[in-house]
């Protein structure tokens, strides 16, 4: 058995019935069940759908995601989350860059890595390098006045957590970073890459080894034997290349709002909903969520 799960942007609820019904109709599914009125619905299948892209594409046009999984299994023991424009609506380095006056070199250099274009950890030890001799104090800066948290984010945590789930939160960006926003958010434990500092000044360089791609499959691997669960019970979110790894490792793997080249690569794709998306498609309802 199938599940599937249209849904939108809470801010803008666009999901109609008659949509639902008229896709539910088409493929033969069984009732459907409103999980947020207006915002996210769902309805079992018996089989995958032969002109589920089709749909798919159809849909995006809408401001509706579509999203169908098999059944069994759905919701997850443990949360594996990316920082940077998944967590949080920023990249912190690109930020940082603006304080240090290198911004749109940075940015550039930062859209081209998450693209799949550049080595990341090339990429990373240039970016870092340009921010050499900014002030340590400007990370807190950065933090209460750059820094805002993506949408849903506080709710997928809490309720998941009030469900017995772990979070971990996983990061090619710093330290600095990921230790306030998960103790913000509520995660578990926090990895990330650590920024080099000396005599109140950022150095350039950022501690070995760099924190990539291979680093969040490698947290995948050793949270989940730790906790005794099994990767197919975990949930993995990100947007860039370097969570490809992950997300195709992970039971459930979602791009969200993710580059076009790391979607392609994805079952699951979340271009309109916000974070509550990855409790909607655990079936979740939204009288259950909790934070």
């Amino acid at each position: 058995m199938y599940t599937a799960t249209l849904l939108c942007n809470p801010a803008n609820p666009v999901l109609e019935p008659a949509l639902i019904e008229a896709l539910r109709n088409a493929w033969g599914g069984d009732e459907a069940v409103w999980l947020a009125l207006g915002v996210a619905a769902e309805f079992p299948l018996k089989q995958m759908p032969d002109n589920r892209w089709d749909v798919w594409a159809d849909l995006q046009g809408m401001g509706v995601d579509l999203v169908i999984q098999p059944s069994a299994g759905r919701r997850k023991k443990m949360l594996l989350a990316d920082m940077d424009s998944t967590m949080i609506q920023q990249e912190c380095i690109d930020e940082l860059a603006e304080e240090a006056g290198v911004g749109a070199r940075v940015k550039d250099i930062t859209a081209r890595a998450m693209n799949g274009e550049l080595d990341f950890e090339g990429a990373l030890t240039e970016r870092v390098g340009l921010l050499k001799g900014l002030p340590e104090t400007v990370i807190a800066k950065v933090l209460d006045e750059r820094i805002t948290l993506m949408p849903g984010g506080k709710q997928l945590l809490a309720t998941m957590k009030a469900d017995g789930a772990y979070a971990a939160l996983v990061s090619g960006g710093f330290t600095a970073f990921t230790a306030r926003v998960a103790a913000e958010l509520g995660f578990d434990e926090n990895r990330a890459n650590t920024l080099l500092t000396e005599d109140g000044k950022l150095t350039g360089e950022a501690g070995r080894p760099i924190l990539g791609r291979e680093a969040k499959v490698e947290a995948l691997e050793q949270i989940s034997a730790r906790l005794g669960i099994a990767e197919a019970d975990v949930i993995a979110v990100g947007d860039g290349a370097n969570d490809l790894g992950m997300l195709q490792r992970a039971g459930a793997g979602v791009a969200l709002h993710a580059k076009p080249s790391v979607a392609a690569e994805c079952e699951i794709r979340i271009n309109h909903g916000d974070l509550t998306a990855l409790l909607y498609i655990q079936g979740y309802a939204q009288d259950e969520f909790k934070g």
